[in-house]
């Protein structure tokens, strides 16, 4: 699917150095000539359609689901692990497992962007080379805050706009405000869903019925 950018689009997008080094149009999952400058000779963006979005949303659930039954198998993860989940929403992004059954809930929802946003955000924090920060930020930027793609986050106005000013010269703060604002809508909205789901209640009888056979 394709859309041309109107004028307003161009309006909520941040300046950004027009060489074609810098540009984002020779990187990255879009294929166009799409610019930080947003001029008018800039034609299309394409983003994937519904169905490849699909396919790769299924691919993702089966990898997990894979993935958690080998670690129940090989006694990687354990009950108590899994039950501590339930003590804070820190506590569950802070453990691999937890942030792995977490994204899977989220996907069930369809609110995975919320998850996938906040660790672009960890990951960024993590590169020290400048020119690595850009390209990263400019990333984040077209995946989660640019209205034209079909993942992005909700965050407030003001937020929005003080990001579209920073990304001039991103750091990797740059994202700091509106990563706090989905951190809270998850610990608010998801998380309490999540101890609740099926999913999460699922797996933990599933690790204390292997829990007791192996005692």
């Amino acid at each position: 699917m394709r859309r041309r950018l109107s004028h307003r689009d161009s309006k909520t997008l941040p300046p950004y150095d027009r060489s074609p080094d810098s540009s984002p149009c020779n990187r990255g999952p879009y294929p166009c000539c799409f610019c930080w400058c947003c001029c008018c000779s800039c034609s299309c963006l394409t983003v994937p359609n519904k169905d490849q979005d699909m396919c790769s949303r299924r691919a993702s659930n089966i990898s997990t689901l894979e993935s958690l039954q080998r670690n129940e198998d090989s006694g990687r993860l354990s009950v108590e692990e899994a039950s501590s989940w339930a003590l804070s929403f820190s506590t569950l992004l802070d453990n691999a497992s937890g942030r792995d059954v977490f994204m899977e809930f989220l996907r069930s929802e369809h609110s995975d962007e919320n998850m996938l946003f906040w660790q672009a955000c960890e990951d960024l924090k993590t590169e020290q080379q400048k020119a690595d920060i850009g390209e990263r930020a400019k990333q984040v930027y077209l995946d989660y805050i640019s209205i034209l793609s079909p993942k992005e986050v909700s965050i407030d106005a003001t937020v929005r706009e003080t990001i579209n000013r920073n990304m001039a010269t991103p750091t990797v703060h740059v994202f700091d405000d509106a990563q706090a604002q989905i951190y809270a809508l998850m610990h608010r909205d998801s998380y309490p869903r999540f101890l609740n789901s099926p999913l999460y209640q699922s797996l933990l009888q599933s690790l204390s019925s292997n829990n007791s056979s192996n005692s």
